[in-house]
């Protein structure tokens, strides 16, 4: 069974299939945090709540699992991947080293249209990261979403589908501790994120890299100092 969508224009696009839908939300029920670190993933209790069989799930958990979002645990079967202090650690070093070398190739090959990806996806970062700051905190997986968004098309001209493919998916495993365990710092996120934006478009890769490094040193030590992990 396939279910066949249209783009923004009304054209038709690739047919999606339901096994590769239940795996896209299940992927995005752990990311953000709905399916919890440790919980047990029983094959029938999935099944209706993701509408499709048993071996279907089995294929879908199997997959997760190299992604680091699901642990298989031989004949009792699988589980949400576990949080702990030094995966976060690990992720974030990893997450760093990555986006580093991706940022420095887009800020060198990225273009106009590149700049324009750039700046509407810090407007709409900018616009959720001011409603948390007035108190709402019901945008925040939206926010989280926004988030990814911006720091993906800062890398986005660099030029390699298998960077961007590997950056995707460690930053995938660094945004669930984020959703968690509500990793948000406010104003001083907001305002690297704003100075993120301004190196893009100036093109200053080396001042972008030391910014993101104390970006995300800074969400280690959020989570840390508050004893959230």
């Amino acid at each position: 069974m396939v279910d066949v969508t249209t783009d923004m224009v009304g054209e038709e696009v690739a047919p999606v299939s339901t096994g590769e839908q239940a795996y896209e939300r299940i992927r995005t029920d752990i990311v953000f945090g709905k399916l919890r670190p440790g919980q047990r993933l029983t094959l029938e209790k999935l099944r209706p709540a993701y509408g499709v069989g048993i071996s279907t799930l089995r294929e879908i958990l199997s997959r997760l699992t190299p992604e680091g979002l699901v642990t298989a645990e031989g004949q009792r079967g699988f589980q949400v991947a576990p949080c702990s202090a030094e995966d976060l650690k690990e992720i974030a070093a990893l997450r760093l080293l990555i986006e580093k070398d991706a940022l420095a190739k887009s800020f060198l090959a990225g273009d106009m249209e590149w700049e324009g990806r750039v700046v509407a996806a810090h407007h709409k970062l900018a616009r959720m990261e001011s409603g948390l700051l007035a108190g709402d905190d019901s945008m925040t997986q939206q926010w989280k979403r926004y988030d990814w968004e911006f720091h993906q098309a800062l890398v986005s001209a660099c030029g390699s589908r298998a960077l961007l493919e590997l950056h995707s998916g460690i930053y995938d495993r660094y945004l669930r501790y984020q959703m968690v365990f509500v990793i948000f710092r406010g104003q001083v996120a907001a305002e690297e994120h704003r100075a993120l934006l301004d190196c893009a478009l100036n093109r200053d890769a080396p001042q972008a890299e030391a910014l993101l490094e104390r970006h995300i040193q800074g969400c280690l030590d959020f989570a840390f100092q508050h004893r959230l992990i």
